[in-house]
């Protein structure tokens, strides 16, 4: 049977960073596997046909189960099934999120993620195309540009914002992140740069690195409690191949869970009731499911908005704080974009512009489980948006304060009818209808295996499975709470920052869980 030093789940924005890390050791033996196809799809690298991206082959497209305070609708879930997962086909924004949330990993019992630890992992995969600086690096693979050719009415918006007494911030990952600006996007030479593009294509000629796209891991391989492989499916046939250090899980929200219970790992109900033998007690896999639930407010434009092949569909951004709270982080994030985003139903045609209000800390937790013990069907997901009314009303909240910024005179030979809401929805109870009929997913899913050393932790802080020798999860699932802002960039740090500490251990080493865990 074939061996390897680590066998990495999933080549995602997490899983190619840490097989380029790992493999810069020339005595160093990684297999890849990723269940998606190659990215050779052409509209992959057109900055923006990222929308065409979701729903067709290079997407999972998960859906959740009815929302029980959304009207009991289901909502789309897209998740990357190619190379580079996600970051194949998300919107390319590089945000890090905010200082205070790492402070807060840490003072969740995480020692080594606090701000001040992560910003280095930043910087060392950044290329930041305006130099290196306290807060930036260029030495990186990662290319992190402005926009090339921003459309005008996105420019508008960031003085409309300024209009209405926000800050002009050019930069939302320097010194503080709240006000308006034009985002940082992860392109290259007018192309996506994807962790695929970043992180493997220089590498691919190292020997001691194999890639197999389009095998779905069906389960992990354990002696006892030791990891000591994976089994596969490949064009039709299963494969074992073993590990003689370390398993590295970085296939995301949705599926490192759903792999660690199809292994065995998690809540033993719910593992046995489905027939699969329970290695380890874990009842926090697949819990705290956390996303950032989003409204959008679209009108037409009186005008084509001429926008670039180069752009992503979010262009500009403001963060603000709704309540005088200024030590905590922004509550709310709006992304602007020259495009029509309206939610079904509403009229999506001509041109027009679209800003989605963002809740960037939700009181939504969710959920992920196992639908059956078969690794081809999709896990069951409840993201349980909007259960909190306080959600509800700072969204509604959102929606006027971007009515108030529309109707700046800065955007008056733009300004076409209101798609979304609509002139007709006036009145707060109108407003909250409309978010529970609209409220959708801006497609940042974390926090299923989380890091800790609570009961309901499933990796320490090094990232290591609980109760389990030589596996660690390394992807969005680790993260205790989610950041305030996209999700990418930090997932990417995550990648980095758990390379480091996989070398720092030169193998396997048990982890023992915690008697808070045990007990």
């Amino acid at each position: 049977m074939t061996h390897y030093d680590y066998i990495v789940i999933g080549a995602g924005s997490a899983g190619c960073v840490v097989a380029n890390r790992l493999t810069e050791d020339s005595n160093t033996t990684v297999l890849l596997l990723e269940a998606g196809n190659p990215d050779t799809k052409p509209e992959i690298q057109i900055p923006a046909e990222c929308l065409s991206l979701l729903g067709s082959d290079v997407d999972w497209s998960y859906f959740s189960e009815p929302e029980p305070y959304l009207n009991n609708r289901k909502i789309f879930c897209p998740r990357g099934k190619v190379l580079g997962g996600s970051s194949s086909i998300n919107f390319m924004i590089y945000m890090r999120g905010n200082y205070q949330d790492y402070d807060h990993w840490e003072s969740l019992g995480n020692p080594g993620w606090s701000y001040q630890h992560v910003l280095p992992y930043f910087k060392k995969s950044e290329h930041q195309q305006r130099g290196a600086s306290e807060f930036h690096g260029m030495d990186g693979e990662l290319s992190v540009t402005d926009l090339i050719s921003p459309a005008v009415v996105s420019q508008r918006f960031v003085e409309a914002a300024v209009a209405l007494g926000y800050a002009h911030n050019p930069d939302v990952n320097g010194m503080q992140q709240e006000g308006a600006g034009l985002y940082q996007l992860t392109i290259k030479e007018g192309k996506r740069h994807s962790t695929a593009t970043a992180f493997l294509v220089p590498i691919l000629q190292r020997p001691n690195l194999t890639i197999t796209t389009r095998a779905l891991v069906t389960r992990l391989l354990f002696e006892g409690t030791r990891t000591i492989g994976v089994e596969y499916l490949h064009e039709g046939t299963l494969h074992q191949v073993r590990v003689n250090y370390e398993v590295i899980l970085s296939a995301g929200a949705f599926d490192s869970p759903k792999l660690l219970m199809l292994s065995g790992i998690g809540n033993p109900e719910h593992v046995q009731g489905l027939g699969i033998p329970v290695v380890v007690d874990l009842p926090g896999v697949g819990q705290n499911l956390q996303d950032h639930p989003i409204v959008p407010v679209v009108h037409k434009a009186t005008q084509d908005l001429h926008t670039a092949s180069t752009s992503s569909i979010a262009e500009a951004g403001l963060f603000l704080h709704t309540q005088d709270n200024l030590d905590a982080a922004p509550d709310l994030q709006f992304l602007f974009g020259p495009i029509v985003f309206a939610p079904p139903g509403y009229d999506h045609s001509g041109s027009g512009f679209t800003s989605l209000v963002c809740l960037t800390h939700p009181q939504n937790i969710g959920s992920v489980s196992l639908r059956s013990p078969d690794p081809k069907n999709a896990p069951i997901i409840r993201m349980n948006y909007l259960q909190s009314e306080a959600d509800v009303q700072k969204l509604v909240v959102g929606i006027k304060l971007m009515r108030q910024l529309f109707h700046t005179s800065v955007f008056n030979e733009f300004r076409g009818e209101e798609l979304a809401p609509g002139a007709d929805k006036q009145s707060d109870e109108a407003l909250e209808a409309y978010v529970r009929e609209a409220c959708s997913t801006v497609y940042h899913p974390v926090g299923t295996c989380k890091m800790g050393t609570d009961p309901m932790a499933v990796v320490d802080p090094e990232l290591r499975v609980y109760g389990v020798e030589g596996l660690r999860v390394v992807d969005a699932s680790i993260m205790p709470t989610i950041t305030t802002g996209n999700t990418n960039a930090p997932t990417i740090m995550i990648g980095e920052k758990a390379a480091d500490l996989i070398k720092a251990t030169g193998g396997c080493v048990s982890q023992q869980i915690p008697s808070a865990i045990a007990n």
